[in-house]
């Protein structure tokens, strides 16, 4: 049994002449990931007429956007100027640690947000009180960094005979693969933490919009219009991570050997590089008054 200090990214391949090529598009794309999110946060954060729940669970969002890529992207411009892709193996569980996304949780709570509101209006402010949303809020984050942190602690005692992985950044199941020793008291809590932080909020993102839908159906106009308004940039962005979950399963858990490289690089960063991108696009151009917001904020003129 051979003990690693690196493990080697064989996903990568060799760009020659594009190299800066990609390097410059990575870098443009994180400039507009960061700005976009920033942007965002700070608008919500400094007018006043935007403290209401669903913003501030928008901006618990937007900063989940950025902790994610600022775990994998100053990595990947390296990554692709560098000609070894390797890490080693206490940086790649930080990465694993940084990359691990409370992104179905906040959503599942923005989905709580808008069924009160929609289901019932009246009774809304409440239910919805500054020490509920606050709450809310820190069980979504503290929820998921202690289940991270319990994951990699346990990973991170794992001989491995191997250290190459098929990817270009590391994922706690792709470490696990490598291990020697017996994985089922990893795989039985890998499996929990996936009924947890997806199936749960997922079944419960689905009962929340039966209940709107029915709502809709028997309301008014304006109350169907309220709610196409406010779920539809929401269901937007919980599609578009369930494909890209969708697409890192795919990559993990079957062998995609007979799939061509760039195919695979393609599903493996998709649900970490369109969250933090589409998630502010979709929540800026659909929301009027962020919208406004920001073409106020950009301009130099009062938010308030």
């Amino acid at each position: 049994m051979e003990m690693f200090s690196y493990l080697t990214l064989s996903a990568y391949f060799d760009t020659m002449h594009f190299q800066y090529f990609c390097f410059m598009f990575t870098s443009v794309y994180i400039f507009f990931i960061i700005t976009a999110n920033v942007l965002l946060i700070v608008v919500i954060c400094v007018n006043r007429s935007l403290n209401e729940p669903m913003y501030m669970f928008l901006c618990s969002l937007f900063v989940n956007e950025l902790y994610g890529s600022t775990g994998l992207f100053p990595f990947l411009l390296l990554q692709i100027l560098s000609d070894v892709h390797t890490v080693s193996v206490s940086f790649c569980f930080l990465q694993v640690f940084c990359l691990y996304s409370a992104e179905y949780l906040n959503l599942a709570v923005m989905s709580y947000d808008r069924y009160l509101a929609i289901c019932f209006p009246l009774q809304y402010n409440t239910y919805m009180t500054p020490k509920r949303i606050a709450i809310l809020i820190a069980i979504t984050w503290l929820y998921a960094i202690l289940a991270c942190a319990l994951m990699i602690s346990l990973s991170s005692t794992l001989p491995l005979c191997g250290n190459i992985i098929n990817k270009v950044y590391c994922d706690n199941y792709s470490v696990i693969k490598l291990a020697c020793s017996d994985t089922k008291a990893l795989n039985i809590y890998g499996i929990i933490i996936v009924l947890c932080t997806v199936c749960c909020p997922l079944v419960f993102m689905l009962y929340t919009y039966i209940k709107i839908l029915r709502v809709c159906s028997s309301g008014s106009k304006q109350v169907r219009q309220k709610a196409i308004s406010t779920c539809s940039p929401h269901l937007a962005c919980v599609l578009n991570f369930s494909c890209g979950a969708c697409f890192e399963i795919l990559q993990s858990r079957f062998n995609m050997s007979g799939v061509p490289i760039l195919l695979r690089i393609f599903l493996s960063l998709y649900w970490l590089i369109s969250q933090p991108l589409i998630n502010p696009l979709v929540y800026g151009l659909n929301m009027t008054k962020i919208r406004i917001l920001c073409k106020n904020l950009l301009t130099l003129r009062p938010l308030n």
